[in-house]
């Protein structure tokens, strides 16, 4: 079986994408080919270079309005898009070059608590202020929407009364941490 590639989105500190390039690490069948990042200052970027993994940075006009990443992507022979952290909707180009090959990871349990804006701490406060028993983590293929696209795993966590939403946030970190390598290398495993 030839080695299956993985390209991953991240616009943020990159935890996920550090726990993934981990997991992956030693990995013959497998490989990290690139992270892409639309934020310079992006704590993802140092944490690809500890990994020796290649960055590219674009910009909100090269990415929306050219297809060089798409193309960079199919050229590179990029088997699966993990997107972790990824703040920007995919152009609609991009999601179709790649059908049920791009992977995405939202801190709630969508449909609750999903769409544009809904990331991060607001997902957190947003869960504390309805009062949620339980919040976790969805683990989706992506579609041109925010956060619409097929669920491919859950995971739940308690959300106590007196939970800050700091503190939901640490649990959904660990449930993050914890499924998300391991359900990328099943659907890459699945891809055939």
């Amino acid at each position: 079986m030839p080695k299956r590639s993985i390209a991953i989105f991240a616009s943020g500190s990159g935890s996920n994408a550090e726990k993934i390039a981990e997991y992956f690490a030693g990995r013959t069948d497998i490989e990290i080919a690139l992270i892409l990042s639309n934020n310079p200052k992006a704590g993802v970027i140092e944490r690809a270079r500890r990994f020796h993994i290649p960055v590219l940075l674009f910009d909100r006009t090269g990415f929306y309005q050219t297809d060089q990443v798409t193309s960079l992507l199919q050229k590179q022979g990029i088997d699966l898009i993990v997107l972790a952290g990824f703040m920007w909707l995919l152009p609609a180009s991009l999601v179709q070059a790649f059908p049920n090959r791009i992977v995405n990871i939202h801190p709630a349990l969508l449909p609750k608590f999903g769409g544009k804006g809904m990331y991060g701490h607001f997902v957190h406060e947003a869960v504390v202020a309805a009062g949620e028993a339980e919040s976790g983590i969805t683990i989706h293929f992506v579609n041109e929407q925010y956060d619409e696209g097929q669920v491919i795993f859950q995971a739940n966590c308690p959300v106590e009364p007196t939970d800050s939403p700091d503190e939901v946030a640490r649990k959904v970190q660990v449930l993050e941490h914890r499924h998300y390598p391991r359900v990328v290398d099943e659907v890459l495993q699945r891809l055939g």
